[in-house]
């Protein structure tokens, strides 16, 4: 158990938000309503994401109140607390990302990956903007239109239609071309919760003191750049691509990783 430990409260979390949203649809249900781009806690409690918001804010579109300061609610978070943990916790996407990912593995797909020169981590941030800049151009949130968040949210709701291929395109690319292609790569959201993120307090902490150099924390981590410190120094991933997902802690065997406040000193095993 203490190898999924994380892995399971996450699944338990994104497993719940799902069925929040479906009995606000289904059964009227007001504990969490509307959807991941704009959604109300108990009716009252505005939430909206970030990257969504400024979107529609660039197309012209005027926004109420409770939706702008939904968005810097959810902004502030994980600008102090959560960091990238979006990506992990709550977006239903890492789902199907997570489980494309261990096929790799477990397949050996990962030993070959195909080279796309054009594709880079800094990908993201260019589709960012880009998203941004097309939203102003036509007048609507352009990212929105294809966003494979908003397709799996509907189709777990009302059903998958055509919108089905955008998520099976993910799970290929994944599994056949590039280890973390779609989150690691080209996700705008990714890019906009790593920038939010990139100063928040709870970290992933290492003790180089504790650490074997088995390197299994490498092997589960969708962001494995942010390891670097991995067997060579004790300190915290200030990389604020890290996603706080947690599996590099599940793996680990040493005790060489934990979670804890960024800047905090790092105990070792037999302190």
């Amino acid at each position: 158990m203490k190898n999924i430990k994380y892995l399971l409260l996450r699944r338990v979390t994104q497993f719940t938000l799902l069925f929040l949203y479906f009995g606000a649809n289904a059964y009227g249900w007001q504990i969490l309503s509307g959807t991941f781009g704009s959604s109300k806690l108990f009716g009252l409690i505005p939430l909206a994401d970030p990257y969504t918001t400024v979107q529609v804010l660039a197309s012209g579109i005027l926004l109420g109140a409770d939706v702008i300061v939904g968005a810097l609610i959810i902004t502030l978070f994980y600008m102090v607390v959560g960091g990238r943990a979006f990506c992990s916790w709550v977006c239903p996407i890492n789902l199907v990302t997570d489980l494309a990912n261990w096929l790799r593995r477990k397949l050996k797909l990962d030993k070959e990956e195909v080279n796309y020169r054009f594709l880079k981590r800094k990908t993201r941030y260019w589709i960012m903007a880009l998203g941004i800049i097309v939203s102003a151009i036509v007048g609507v949130a352009s990212f929105e239109l294809i966003s494979p968040i908003t397709i799996m949210q509907r189709g777990i709701i009302f059903g998958f239609g055509a919108g089905v291929s955008v998520i099976i395109a993910i799970f290929l690319f994944d599994l056949f071309g590039v280890k973390n292609g779609w989150c690691g790569h080209l996700c705008p959201l990714g890019a906009t919760y790593s920038l939010i993120g990139a100063k928040s307090i709870i970290r992933v902490a290492h003790n180089h003191t504790n650490c074997t150099n088995c390197m299994e924390c490498k092997v589960v981590c969708p962001e494995n750049q942010v390891l670097h410190m991995i067997h060579k120094e004790s300190i915290s991933v200030t990389d604020g691509e890290c996603t706080n997902c947690g599996r590099c802690i599940d793996v680990c065997n040493d005790d060489a990783l934990k979670f804890s406040i960024l800047n905090s000193k790092i105990r070792r095993k037999d302190d």
